[in-house]
């Protein structure tokens, strides 16, 4: 049966009303997901006064913001229920509105698990507000429907924020001495994007709306218990000293137990959160291991870089904050390479990823060499382009891939099997692991009776780090070298049209 026309005919965005100008239409929503990415619960670049003011601790911190990012990966089994069920209009008002109250309440709370809700549920509605954007400017920025130019551009707002968003709360946050100033400002921007929705669109559908059910929200939920769990081990472990801290014991013994329950509800229900057969695919369980090694590479900035900057060079927060708008080119860079080389070149998709490891594994060998104390900020600026070219390179391509090996009905699980390893869990886990190794080797330094103040023990010890981890990227990349297949067809499929995917929600549910 035909779809309707408005889906098949030209680009056009049948939810805006008459007198907003065609021309300017897409770069409105474009403005709308740029504002979803820059919004959060807790915003990690106002860590020391948020700490100052509220006396939690860092560990506190960084689970608010790491329960916020879980929050953004458990939304993509439900956004097309979403997105057949209300209208646009509903949905990006819903999504700022909701956004702008948690800035709100996170303001005036010191409860640290209720700021962890407040940072999940602005996540979640972060992620929703981006992909009812995108979705609907998707056959504008590409009109074949090739999720090969799709992702670059996604991936050049999406990991393009996570590089702003920091600096603009480090200025604003400088300018009016106060952490409130970042929440005051996403506040004001959401309910721009509010009063630009309610004025310029209105309900539209193309289609029946579908019921919300055989949704599994216990699922969802499970699966963010268990993530959450696995941060909360490696974020609090040095702080409980790990097995000696009660609270970290108690943690241990519930994981298997969650993860036992999220499994068998997994297999035993029809429409689970993750179907289990979407473990099945080949190529799957290699493209889970690239993501880990990603993740443990690009974990050093957060232990081994910070600590240099901050104890050994003794940089603060605006001085290195130059360093987000070298990240925002890197990633710019990164996610344009990808689309010149697999539209343009057309070459092995895994010459691509040996490509990017070789600039993750450029950062490592680079800080090697110049961890040395008095060295000037701008030395650090190519390093830091290399290693978020690099990510953006992996991030993109290994997308990509993921939509080339999995149907559609179970690329969105897909997104959120992968956002298990990406979001928060592996770079926690590494993160635990780098912190536990420094302090190891400041100890081990001290034993060894070497003559130095702490800031040159740190300094050799960061030092002793990036050289384990180069060895270890070395031994990778001769893998990658070996590895010499093309695990990506030269055709890439194409997005199906959204009517197409309504009749399949609608035929699963009946």
């Amino acid at each position: 049966m035909p779809g309707p026309p408005v889906l098949q005919g030209p680009f056009t965005m049948p939810m805006m009303n008459g007198f907003v100008p065609k021309r300017i239409q897409p770069w409105i929503y474009v403005f709308f997901a740029f504002a979803f990415q820059l919004s959060g619960g807790i915003y990690a670049g106002a860590m020391p006064h948020f700490m100052g003011d509220t006396c939690l601790m860092r560990e506190d911190v960084l689970m608010i913001v790491l329960c916020g990012v879980v929050g953004v990966n458990m939304p993509f089994p439900f956004l097309f229920r979403f997105k057949f069920r209300f209208t646009n209009r509903q949905l990006l008002l819903n999504a700022a509105i909701i956004i702008a109250i948690c800035n709100f309440l996170c303001m005036f709370t010191e409860s640290v698990p209720l700021l962890c809700a407040l940072s999940y549920i602005a996540g979640f509605f972060k992620l929703c507000g981006t992909f009812e954007c995108m979705s609907n400017i998707q056959l504008w920025m590409t009109p074949k429907r090739d999720f090969a130019i799709f992702f670059p551009l996604l991936y050049c707002i999406v990991l393009g924020d996570m590089s702003l968003s920091p600096w603009i709360t480090v200025q604003l946050t400088y300018i009016f001495q106060s952490w409130h100033a970042m929440h005051w400002f996403m506040i004001g921007l959401m309910a721009i994007v509010a009063l630009c929705v309610y004025t310029m669109t209105h309900n539209f559908r193309f289609m029946k709306p579908l019921p919300l059910v055989s949704l599994d929200w216990l699922g969802c939920l499970l699966w963010s218990a268990l993530m959450i769990e696995i941060i909360f081990l490696f974020n609090y472990g040095e702080y409980y000293n790990w097995w000696d801290g009660l609270q970290f014991r108690i943690v241990t013994f519930m994981f298997p137990v969650t993860f036992y329950i999220t499994i068998q509800r997994m297999r035993h229900i029809r429409h689970a959160f993750i179907d289990r057969k979407a473990w099945n695919y080949k190529g799957l369980i290699p493209l889970l291991g690239l993501f880990v090694i990603v993740e443990m590479i690009s974990s050093t900035p957060k232990v081994l870089q910070s600590t240099f900057t901050g104890s050994v060079l003794h940089f603060g927060a605006i001085t290195t904050s130059v360093f987000y708008w070298v990240e925002w080119l890197g990633t710019i860079c990164g996610c344009l390479f990808v689309l010149f080389y697999i539209k343009v070149l057309k070459l092995k998709f895994t010459r691509l990823l040996a490509i990017g490891f070789i600039a993750l594994l450029s950062y490592e060998v680079a800080m090697y060499f110049l961890v040395q104390p008095g060295l000037n900020i701008e030395r650090l600026f190519v390093p830091i382009w290399f290693r978020t070219f690099g990510i953006a390179i992996f991030f993109t391509a290994l997308t990509i891939y993921l939509e080339e090996i999995m149907p559609f009905q179970h690329f969105f699980m897909g997104l959120t099997m992968l956002g298990l390893i990406r979001n928060g869990v592996v770079e926690t886990v590494c993160s635990g692991i780098f912190s536990f190794s420094l302090r190891h080797h400041i100890a081990d330094n001290f034993a060894r009776g070497i003559p130095y103040e702490l800031s040159q023990v740190m300094m050799i010890s960061v030092k002793q780090l990036f050289g384990a981890t180069c060895i270890i990227g070395t031994v990778i990349l001769f893998i990658f070298l070996l590895w010499d297949v093309q695990p990506v067809r030269k055709t890439l499929k194409k997005m199906p049209y959204w009517y197409v995917v309504g009749r399949l929600l609608r035929m699963r549910n009946s």
